[in-house]
This record gives structure tokens, sequence and C-alpha cells, in this order.
């Protein structure tokens, strides 16, 4: 009981990042599942592969909640949507399938490095050229591609990668935050459908256990992400573009390190 009210303490805490940043929230998720999980005494061989799956599970409930809020402000750009999505899709299910292969301090150290890079380009602010548009079919395909392996691989929705994609693509952050909810969604769905599936095979894993889902924590992180997504959106919309910029720096550089320790230190 007592680690079911810390998970939907978690969901709480993730609904809120999620609505506010676009990034489904699978940032505090990962690392803190992945403490969680060792707490628990679940096995070392496949502790980052539980937190990568139940998080891109509880990304699923979390994008449907933030994506309704985002769209009642008319920030989502459903066009952009549909034409990533394919890429998106084969991707995710790529990388989910392959994250088995990778071992858990390999998954760990690409974490911390694409968390570091993410909060480099966010905090910089590197500015695109006037000029420049969103690509065509084959561009956003390739786009999909590589934001749907990399989410995969760290558990999240995409938001590190398909908002600054967006904004280089001279897309406005706030719109590019909105549409990044309603893009977390098929990520979620073929993320967690990799994991479910690749860690069938796994021996050793925990009761209540979907493959590389923890279904225990995923329905206590749902639960409590649903009330608190709608109210991070709001807040998006309220604060300037370059508070943001800062809290979504901070936030990865604060879980690099988080992630850092855990690597060198545990």
């Amino acid at each position: 009981m007592a680690w079911l009210l810390a998970y939907l303490a978690l969901g709480l805490v993730t609904g809120v990042i999620a609505g506010l940043l676009g990034v489904g929230g699978g940032l505090v998720m990962v690392p803190a599942l992945s403490w969680a999980y060792a707490q628990q005494g679940f096995p070392a061989d496949y502790n980052i592969h539980l937190a990568l799956g139940t998080s891109l599970a509880v990304i699923i409930p979390t994008s449907l909640s933030s994506l309704r809020a985002h769209h009642a402000h008319g920030a989502v750009d459903w066009q952009l949507v549909r034409r990533i999505t394919p890429g998106i899709l084969l991707g995710t299910l790529m990388g989910g399938a392959m994250a088995v292969l990778l071992p858990d301090l390999g998954l760990r150290l690409f974490f911390v490095l694409f968390l570091l890079y993410a909060a480099t380009q966010m905090l910089l602010g590197f500015r695109p050229k006037p000029s420049r548009t969103l690509p065509g079919p084959a561009g956003m395909t390739l786009a999909g591609g590589v934001i749907g392996l990399v989410s995969s691989w760290v558990g999240i929705g995409g938001g590190t990668l398909s908002v600054p994609f967006q904004t280089w693509c001279n897309v406005s952050l706030h719109r590019a935050i909105g549409t990044s909810a309603a893009i977390g969604l098929p990520i979620a769905v073929a993320g967690m459908a990799g994991y479910a599936l690749s860690g069938q095979a796994a021996a050793g894993l925990p009761a209540w256990c979907l493959g590389f889902v923890y279904l225990p924590a995923f329905l206590a992180i749902a639960v409590g992400s649903g009330f608190t997504a709608p109210l991070g959106a709001k807040l998006a919309h309220r604060l300037p573009v370059a508070r943001l910029k800062r809290i979504f720096a901070g936030l990865l550089y604060l879980l690099a390190v988080r992630m850092a320790y855990s690597v060198w230190f545990a």
C-alpha cells in the first residue's frame, strides 16, 4: 500500500509536468521508477526496462488528458500530427523491440546523454532561420522515426525531441507543446506494445507484470496524472515562453544528474 501511495503521488507530479511542457512525464517517471523498483528488489538486469515500459504505458492516459486540455486552447496542429505519426509508429515499435537487446547500463547512459543534450538545446535557445518550415512527407517520416526510436529508449512521450524539432521549424513554442501532447499518444501506444511483447520472454520478473510493464505502478500513476495534467496545460498557456524554456531546461539537467548518480554511485 505504501508503494501504491508513492506511485499515486508520482502521478500527480507527472501530470503537472506533462501538461506544462508537453513531454508526457517520462523524464520524471523513468528515474523515479528505476529507483523505486530497485528498492522493491526487482531484478537488476531488467530494472530500467521495467521503468521504460511502465513509463510509456502511463503516457497513454496522461497524453489523452493533456491533449484534451491543449486542444481546448486551439494549440494542437492536427495536420502535423497526421504527417508525423507513420514515422513515429515505425520508430517506436522498432525501439521497443530492440530495447531488450540493450544492457541496463547502456540504456541508462543513453538516457543521461539525451537529457543533457535536450536541456542545453533548450537553454541556449538556438534560433532557426526565419525561412525554415516543416519538411515534406519523407522528411516528416524520418523525423518521426527518429523521435519514436529515441523516445522508446528513454521512456518518454517524445516532447523533448518533438518540441525542439517543431520550434526549429518555426512553430511557436506554445503550439509546439500542444502538438507534442498529441504526438505523445502514438509513441506511448506503440512503445508500450513493444515493451510488453519483448518482455514476455524475460525470466524472473515480479508478479503483475505485462512484459516490461508493471501494472500496479501503471494504474496508480495513471490515476494521479489524469487529475493534474489539465492543470499543467492551463498553466502552460499563462507562462511566457522564456520562463517555459528555463523550467524545461532546469528539469532536464536535474534529472540527468540524478540518473548519472545512479549509474556511477548506486
